[in-house]
């Protein structure tokens, strides 16, 4: 039995980003050959415990009289110990005798793998040896530039974008059974869920698939947001292998894989991390500081060193043994600000007086360095409500240094504006415009999520205004609205084909809605407006310069009509322009200036076949200027239409 006092001092006091591979259930191998034995070592950190066993069924679950699992301590608080003759995939917890007496069963905060839930136990294994087919993609994020690069994220719950079917059942003779027993379809496995989501992705066009959290976590209900276990990958789905061949599918598809991730809390089951070894270890002991009323969970105290070494090692984790391509970081918000849901019963302050978190703040510093540092290429993105300054600034400048960060106040602004009364949008205009105010004070995404689907707010597309047929028209046009809009993009699962019911997280999406026209239609139509998205440089180039967008005209409130440009920033000949009617009445004769004195043709509209296909035929300009543009063009622009125009140059 050895204790590593080096590793023991940086985890404790120092950088250690690779905690994962010391920590937890290790096999012990020859030193001499490097094969594994069926010898297994257990290290742990708990220095508030003074005594801990390893229980399993090999120890009656620590009730036999036996040495078997009994742990010694070091000086820094780790325990230690290695057990002969462990079968691979025994389960185990620790059983941990607290300094306040109690006695309690947990979780290995390191175990890569556990049983699916009720069951909490870790199981005694090692991340397998996968055989990677996606060596080309790897190379190619870290030698690509992301920001230029398309980004089209389809956001994606594991458990409810498609089941598979209830043994017994006939789906066609019984399909009224079937679909009243939607809840009892089981999951489908990582394997295929990794095929028949590739296969729709590269149909649809989607550059990137985001995956609510997949770390073990007790209740389905929370959709993976309070975790349990962090380097446990959930059970759920299937095993760390069958997520590696899902990870792999997508790279080998073309396809990014993006997971949430949950640095700011956890929750308080009494299996997982809260008070671990009878103290508050990895939360806070400041009552005002720990609990977090809104969700019922824990703070992490990220004042503490090992805390923040156990979250880093976290992130490199997944994203160099599942080779994911970046995360997205829940509640940033409720990280960095103290009383971000304004629920505690005294508002917590730092030693400046101020609500801000500075410790969280630095432990995102670290994060988003380390991170970059590690993974070139890899893509952290804030989800953050706040208007915090400098979260995508670079970290060495006193930014938070995250890549990206979700546009909160573009989502609001535009959805309030697309569920009002068309004929009261004159006195909402600003809220289309007013975005473009602050589009480059950070590096944006614009994000349509789960949150905007779910607790009576209603899906996309019924959140537009009016009767359904009005509702399927100007969903289309704000889609080309978004999709020409400055900013990476995502989107919830089933937003692709308008799913009329809200989202539940306990049953598949709505497929059966494709068998209607006006939704399957409205997927095609989703389809050929991403592949043109991704094959414009005009639509993604210049999402983070002010060369890559201009008004044409941003005041056209009477009429709510946007017209705007987007452009290549190194190339002018190569823009586009975006024009989006919002009112229910038709233009005829409209007049919209243009740039360039060149032919023009609508390369996508809204309507017409629905499917995305733009009118054919050349449109001349006049001489002749219209507002701020030189010169102008004619056409008809129909109720709730949106048309995306593009120049062809004869010289």
């Amino acid at each position: 039995m050895s204790f590593d006092d080096l590793f023991e001092k940086r985890f404790v006091s120092g950088d250690c980003y690779d905690a994962y591979k010391v920590l937890g259930c290790h096999k012990i191998r020859s030193a001499k050959t490097g094969e594994a034995s069926s010898r297994m070592s257990f290290y742990l950190y708990a220095p508030g415990a003074s005594s801990i066993r390893v229980a399993g069924d090999f120890n009656s679950w620590g009730k036999a009289d036996s040495e078997v699992g009994k742990m010694k301590r070091s000086e820094q608080g780790f325990w230690y110990t290695e057990i002969d003759d462990l079968p691979e995939k025994t389960l185990y917890k620790y059983e941990i005798a607290g300094s306040d007496g109690d006695i309690r069963l947990k979780t290995d905060p390191f175990a890569s793998s556990a049983e699916l839930r009720p069951g909490t136990a870790s199981y005694a294994a090692e991340l397998p040896d996968f055989g990677w087919n996606d060596p080309e993609w790897i190379k190619s994020r870290e030698e690509g530039d992301i920001f230029s690069s398309p980004v089209n994220i389809y956001e994606i719950h594991a458990g409810s974008w498609r089941r598979g079917k209830i043994p017994g059942i006939d789906y066609e003779k019984n399909w009224q059974e079937a679909e009243a027993r939607k809840a009892e379809e089981p999951f489908l496995n990582y394997r295929e869920l990794a095929d028949e989501l590739a296969e729709y992705l590269t149909e649809t066009g989607y550059t990137h698939v985001e995956l609510m959290p997949l770390c073990e976590h007790p209740l389905d209900d929370s959709w993976g947001y309070q975790t349990g276990s962090y380097y446990a990958l959930t059970s759920r789905f299937g095993t760390p292998e069958d997520f590696m061949y899902f990870v792999d599918r997508m790279h080998t598809s073309g396809i990014g894989v993006i997971m949430d991730w949950v640095p700011g809390h956890f929750c308080k089951d009494a299996s997982f991390l809260g008070r671990f070894d009878g103290t508050y270890l990895f939360e806070y002991f400041d009552e005002n500081k720990r609990e977090n009323p809104l969700w019922g969970t824990a703070n992490f105290d990220y004042s503490k060193r090992f805390v923040k070494n156990f979250m880093i090692s976290n992130a490199l984790y997944w994203l160099k043994e599942y080779h994911i391509d970046g995360l997205r970081i829940d509640a940033v918000a409720n990280i960095i600000y103290y009383d971000y849901n304004c629920m505690h019963r005294s508002r917590p302050l730092n030693a400046y007086g101020g609500n801000e978190n500075l410790e969280a703040a630095l432990f995102l510093r670290e994060l988003n360095s380390a991170v970059h540092d590690a993974v070139p290429g890899a893509l952290m993105v804030a989800e953050d409500s706040s208007t915090y300054p400098g979260v995508t600034a670079d970290a060495g400048l006193g930014g938070l240094g995250f890549d990206m960060k979700w546009n909160m106040g573009w989502m609001n602004d535009t959805l309030r504006y697309m569920s009002s009364d068309p004929s009261e949008r004159k006195l909402l205009h600003n809220n289309l415009t007013f975005p473009m105010m602050y589009a480059h004070t950070e590096r944006f995404l614009l994000s349509l999520s789960h949150d905007e689907t779910v607790h009576g707010k209603k899906t996309l597309l019924d959140k537009m205004y009016g009767p359904l047929e009005d509702k399927f028209a100007q969903y289309r046009t704000f889609l080309i609205y978004m999709m020409c809009h400055p900013g990476k993009k995502l989107i919830f699962m089933g937003s692709e084909f308008g799913q009329i019911m809200e989202w539940r997280f306990y049953e598949s999406l709505e497929w059966k809605m494709l068998l209607y026209p006006p939704h399957g239609m409205l997927k095609e139509y989703t389809a050929a407006l991403n592949k043109l998205y991704a094959s414009e440089k005009a639509l993604f180039k210049g999402d983070y310069t002010e060369g890559g967008f201009y008004w044409i005209d941003a005041d056209d409130r009477e009429r709510s009509v946007y017209s705007f440009v987007r452009q290549d920033p190194e190339n002018d000949r190569d823009f586009v322009i975006a024009l989006c009617n919002f009112s229910p009445r038709t233009y005829e004769g409209f007049r919209l200036g243009v740039p360039r004195f060149c032919d023009y043709n609508i390369a996508f509209s809204s309507s017409g076949t629905g499917a995305g296909e733009g009118e054919a035929g050349y449109i001349r300009p006049r001489p002749e200027r219209c507002g701020r543009m030189p010169f102008n063009i004619e056409l008809k622009l129909e109720a709730y239409c949106g048309m995306i125009i593009k120049p062809h140059f004869s010289y």
